[in-house]
């Protein structure tokens, strides 16, 4: 099955996905629906040849999950109240989703054959990596020496990922200690 095909169904999916979303009335359900949102955008960087983008985005979009649930977890507020929302809203919401598939269809059909290099960036690398960096592999010259900056940014990203969860994870439980030693 053609690559374009497979976009498709992820753009389908990550819809789906995010309607439910919208939809659930526990926030928390609401937090992983979201997060299989996201997983969808991480198997599509991986079927556009970006594994790269493609563990940065899974790997944010796991701390997010935690980071939110971590959050919502204990909280009397998770249940959400029924809004009055009109038939009329669920229509342009459906009919906007639907149009974004549609626009969506020609771009994902523009792209070119699975595995052909669409710049000139690219086929460069790809003739001159080895030999300009000294790098035994092609991938890490390219990570390393071509697109350095935005390596460092993805780290940074990652990073700065990380010790959220972690400043998170270490205040609940610092409070839960406080809480705790009250009640004895």
């Amino acid at each position: 099955m053609p690559v374009e095909t497979w976009l498709l169904f992820i753009l389908s999916y990550m819809i789906v996905g995010s309607i439910v979303a919208l939809e659930l009335k526990n926030i928390l359900a609401s937090i992983v629906s979201i997060g299989i949102v996201g997983l969808g955008v991480s198997i599509s960087f991986l079927f556009l040849q970006a594994p790269d983008l493609a563990i940065v985005q899974f790997l944010f979009e796991i701390f997010a999950l935690i980071i939110l649930v971590r959050a919502f977890a204990k909280r009397e507020y998770h249940e959400e109240k029924a809004a009055r929302v009109s038939g009329v809203m669920y229509f342009i919401t459906v009919i906007v989703l639907v149009a974004v598939l549609v626009v969506s269809i020609p771009v994902f059909r523009a792209l070119p054959p699975f595995g052909d290099p669409i710049m000139w960036v690219a086929n460069y690398y790809l003739k001159n990596g080895a030999a300009e960096t000294g790098s035994a592999n092609l991938v890490t010259s390219v990570i390393l020496d071509y697109r350095a900056y935005d390596t460092l940014g993805e780290v940074t990203v990652l990073f700065t990922a990380i010790l959220g969860a972690l400043t998170i994870l270490k205040v609940r439980s610092k409070k839960e200690e406080r809480e705790e030693d009250e009640d004895e």
